[in-house]
């Protein structure tokens, strides 16, 4: 298992030290803690550095011992959200892929400015069904998942109604080599690079596309991400999928956005690395 990234794990430190706080304020040792709660001794130093993600029993028991029951309820949404921060492909996949599309609908509908980069895909709202197809049944074979592939690509289609609703804006940006890596056979590739030359006419799109020879003595490409307004950032994981809602990072990814679209061409200078790819698949 891949370690949980450093969002997480100061999220858990976070949550540790409020723990801490409410140990120390009723008088009480880590031992004394642990006996009371009927746990190993190490149990307390590990949820309090944030090495162990506390479940909701043990902040039940937490509370309790340290007569702190009104913060009950708070500590377990606040663990709660921890765990979602870093979620494994295989516990979000485990009821199907319709259902992991589904899960983001409420995100997309509430977003007003999209931000996207991506290293290796064209990105879901300028996805094509066949494009979608492709995509999703290679994740379905090569996680051994159910094959409820056709509704979660419906779903997916869906959801791209935000892209024509008219209040929205998608600022995208690819690297060169997304428009060569093939998904699916020539034909629904063909038809995926089609639709962006498409897409790049709306009004609501702004498409930018980092050419194989920009310098980038500076800033390297770097994991694909989301970024919905300034309130959350997803990024997929070869392991997880990870969600980062800490200011700070947020902070990050905006800039990373901006000094890569400082990369990018437009316009007719992206147009024509499209059509290049297009007449490479022959």
């Amino acid at each position: 298992m891949t370690s949980p990234p450093t969002s997480v794990q100061q999220a858990r430190r976070a949550l540790g030290q409020r723990l801490r706080e409410l140990r120390k304020d009723a008088g009480l040792t880590a031992r004394e803690l642990a006996r009371r709660a009927g746990w190993h001794e190490s149990k307390c130093s590990r949820l309090e550095h944030g090495r162990t993600q506390p479940s909701d029993d043990d902040i039940r028991a937490w509370t309790l011992h340290c007569d702190a029951l009104e913060q009950t309820a708070d500590l377990i949404a606040v663990a709660r959200g921890i765990h979602g921060m870093y979620v494994e492909w295989r516990r979000l996949e485990r009821s199907g892929l319709k259902q992991v599309q589904e899960s983001v609908v409420p995100l997309w509908e509430r977003t007003q400015r999209y931000r996207i980069y991506s290293s290796w895909l064209i990105p879901g709202p300028v996805q094509t069904r066949g494009y979608i197809a492709a995509l999703l049944s290679a994740i379905r074979d090569r996680r051994n998942l159910a094959d409820d592939v056709d509704a979660a690509v419906q779903v997916r289609m869906d959801k791209q109604h935000v892209v024509h609703d008219g209040h929205r804006r998608f600022a995208i940006l690819l690297e060169e080599s997304v428009l060569r890596y093939r998904i699916g056979d020539p034909e629904t590739m063909t038809g995926q690079l089609e639709h962006l030359l498409s897409a790049m006419s709306l009004p609501s799109i702004s498409l930018g596309v980092i050419p194989l020879n920009a310098d980038r003595s500076r800033l390297w490409p770097v994991e694909g991400f989301f970024l919905y307004d300034n309130e959350q950032v997803n990024v997929e994981l070869t392991s997880a999928h990870l969600t980062v809602t800490q200011p700070n990072e947020i902070i990050m990814y905006a800039r990373t956005f901006s000094q890569l679209a400082d990369l990018a061409v437009y316009g007719a200078e992206a147009r024509a690395l499209v059509n290049s790819a297009i007449k490479a698949l022959g």
